[in-house]
């Protein structure tokens, strides 16, 4: 680990750990809603996924003091947060649905930002990371009003086009997001649906198996949009270390005599 490590160097990480947030995909959120506004007019949301809950922190500031419930939901058990109601529930399993509905009727909101452990191979991670979203999507068609908007983590990928033609049949608007905190580097993106308008026979159901219904055969493309000022910090550039930050290099194992020396030969 280097100098130059996007784990624990990155900018996006320093500013925070600076700020207070738990993980900096909190930027991500930023930099979608700046782009887009999708906190304006919402009472209800609903934060799945949520663990260790950076998303969630960014809605609590937002939402401080304003009439607003914030519901977060993650199979992992997760830090309270003032504001936030926090579910320890499976996504997949429709008691989960019922009790968020506990708390409000329909959410104006349902965000999630979860992903699997990836494993290197871009197909497998595409794929898994779809069937995430769709296990996302499945519990947000019990708990989203008509008109809501639903954000979620994509993988971009040659199958992301199904993807699309499916939430085009269920949202007026769909788009692809590249927040400027999302790195370059990564096949990371966000899809966002909005306006939600099921078709009038289309009954949620966490029995049938995940949207077994037939939405348009037409591929269509999404509008991709890059979220964040072009000349906001770059994720996949290393920048110096703020005034105040110490961070301590690691320390280097020490080349013994005889791998010297076999380096040596090596470059002559």
């Amino acid at each position: 680990m280097g100098k130059s490590s996007k784990d624990k160097r990155d900018i996006y990480y320093r500013l925070a750990k600076e700020q207070g947030y738990r993980a900096r995909s909190a930027y991500k959120l930023l930099q979608i809603n700046q782009e887009f506004d999708l906190f304006t007019g919402v009472k209800n949301i609903v934060d799945l996924c949520a663990a260790p809950g950076s998303w969630s922190q960014v809605l609590s500031k937002e939402f401080k003091d304003k009439d607003c419930k914030i519901v977060a939901v993650d199979l992992q058990e997760m830090a309270p947060l003032e504001g936030v109601i926090c579910i320890q529930g499976d996504i997949t399993k429709e008691s989960t649905a019922n009790e968020i509905i506990k708390h409000f009727d329909k959410a104006d909101l349902v965000i999630c930002d979860g992903a699997p452990d990836v494993t290197g191979l871009h197909d497998m991670d595409e794929y898994i990371q779809a069937q995430l979203l769709l296990a996302a999507f499945n519990i947000t068609s019990h708990v989203l009003k008509r008109g809501g908007t639903f954000l979620a983590k994509i993988f971009r990928g040659k199958d992301m086009s199904l993807l699309v033609a499916q939430m085009n049949t269920f949202f007026k608007e769909v788009y692809i997001c590249k927040p400027r905190s999302s790195r370059d580097s990564s096949i990371e993106s966000f899809i966002l649906c909005r306006d939600y308008s099921p078709p009038e026979d289309y009954r949620p159901t966490f029995i049938d198996p995940l949207l077994d219904y037939k939405y348009t055969t037409e591929y269509v493309l999404a509008p991709f949009v890059a979220c964040g000022d072009i000349n906001d910090y770059d994720a996949d550039q290393t920048y110096p270390t703020e005034e105040g930050y110490k961070f301590i290099e690691p320390i280097q194992p020490p080349i013994n005599p005889p791998y010297k020396s076999f380096l040596d030969k090596r470059r002559n």
